[in-house]
Order: C-alpha cells, then sequence, then structure tokens
C-alpha cells in the first residue's frame, strides 16, 4: 500500500499528466524519549559516583580513626593564686551593696594522649562565690603537639563588682578569719584534632572546679575537679 496519492490534469495535446504528492509520515517522539533516557541515565552514574566516593571517604576516616585510636584531651586545673582582694563597703550602712576588686591567676595544664596534635579554639572560664558570678577568664587558643603536655595560664580580674552587703561580709570572713575563700569555675574547652591540614569534628570537655584558696598564703588549698561528669 502506497502512502501517495496522484492527481491528473489535461495537456495541450489532450493527453493527461499525472503529478504524485508524497505524504510525510507524522513525527515520532522517539528521539526526545531518548534525549530524556540518556539525561536518567548520567543522573544515575553520578548518583553513584558520589555515592561510593563518599563511602571511600567514609572507610578512610574509619581506618583512620581506628588506626589512631584517639582519646580526648586532659585539661586540669593546676595552680590558683590570689594576687589581690579587695572589697569597699559604702560609708552609709543603710546601702546593701559593697564592691569586690580581685585578681586570681589560674595555671592548666594540657595534656595531649594522642599520636597527632591537637587544636584548641579560645576557652572562657567564669569564677563564681557562692553561686554568684565575680569574673571570667579566657584562654587564648594554640595548637599542640602530639604526646605533649603544656602549661597554659590566665587572670580573672574583678574590677569593684558589687556584692550585696551580706555576701561581702561572708567573703571578708572567709578570707581574714577562716583564710578559707570557696570558689567554683566552670568553663568548656574545646578542641579538634588535627591530622595533616585536616581537623575533625569538635571535641568539647566540660570544666567544673570546686577550688578553696587560702588569700595570706596565695596559694591552692583544696580542689576538685569534673570532667564531663567524671571526678578526677
Amino acid at each position: 500500500m502506497s502512502s501517495s496519492s496522484s492527481t491528473s490534469r489535461p495537456l495541450p495535446n489532450g493527453t493527461l499528466s499525472t503529478s504524485t504528492h508524497r505524504h510525510h509520515p507524522p513525527y515520532s517522539p522517539r528521539s526526545s524519549s531518548f534525549s530524556s533516557a540518556s539525561f536518567k541515565g548520567c543522573c544515575c552514574c553520578l548518583f553513584l559516583l558520589l555515592s561510593f566516593l563518599a563511602l571511600l571517604v567514609l572507610a578512610v576516616v574509619l581506618v583512620v580513626v581506628l588506626a589512631l585510636k584517639p582519646k580526648k584531651p586532659q585539661f586540669d586545673l593546676q595552680q590558683v593564686g590570689v594576687q589581690y582582694m579587695g572589697i569597699t563597703t559604702p560609708n552609709t550602712p543603710t546601702s546593701p551593696m559593697a564592691s569586690l576588686s580581685l585578681n586570681i591567676r589560674m595555671v592548666f595544664t594540657a595534656v595531649n594522649p594522642n599520636k597527632v596534635g591537637i587544636k584548641y579554639s579560645e576557652s572562657r572560664f567564669t569564677v563564681m562565690y557562692r553561686g554568684i558570678p565575680l569574673g571570667r577568664a579566657s584562654v587564648p587558643g594554640f595548637v599542640q603537639e602530639p604526646h605533649s603536655q603544656r602549661q597554659v595560664d590566665t587572670t580573672v580580674a574583678v574590677d569593684r563588682v558589687n556584692l550585696l552587703q551580706a555576701d561581702a561580709a561572708d567573703l571578708i570572713r572567709d578570707a581574714s578569719l577562716n583564710d578559707r575563700v570557696e570558689l567554683r569555675i566552670l568553663g568548656d574547652v574545646a578542641a579538634k584534632i588535627r591530622l595533616l591540614s585536616f581537623n575533625s569534628p569538635g571535641v568539647q570537655v566540660s570544666v567544673d572546679c570546686a577550688i578553696v584558696i587560702s588569700p595570706r598564703k596565695q596559694s591552692l588549698t583544696y580542689k576538685q575537679c569534673g570532667f564531663d561528669g567524671l571526678s578526677v
């Protein structure tokens, strides 16, 4: 069966001339379907490639972790010294406030038990007396070498912090009569394990120390610290 049609028309000599008109078949969407299938195939291959790379990176990280067996760094409060402490009471006895000025020097010991270096971020600590924040101290960030121990120090400078007279009187009594001032030091230490030029996800060590200082000797007489809920 032919898809062409013929038409006849008379010529000047009386004969008939036949012309043939061909009908083109309708447009087929096969090329568009082929392009869509090719695009889906490329996307599938790209997804499989990315999944493979992600699994490969995860496997390498697991191998490194199992080989290095990383441990949390140790960050301990070693020494506390009172450099200055002064309390100013108001001239009027009816005023309930008093001001406190205090300088405390704290020495921390950082121990890296790992086979790789550790990068510390800036750490901040709060010094409290009977639940009252007296001041804050900060330790600048630093990088510690593998299997090493390092001492870092900081100073808490309290400049005329207002206290209730009752709290100020307790502090004066503890410092002058009992030579025993109980303080609490709270803070978080953020560290990352450093391997070549890469840093691991952050590891946070919470520091909570209850200490007793002797203002006369300017020394630490008692210390009990907890790290992440573990008492040491």
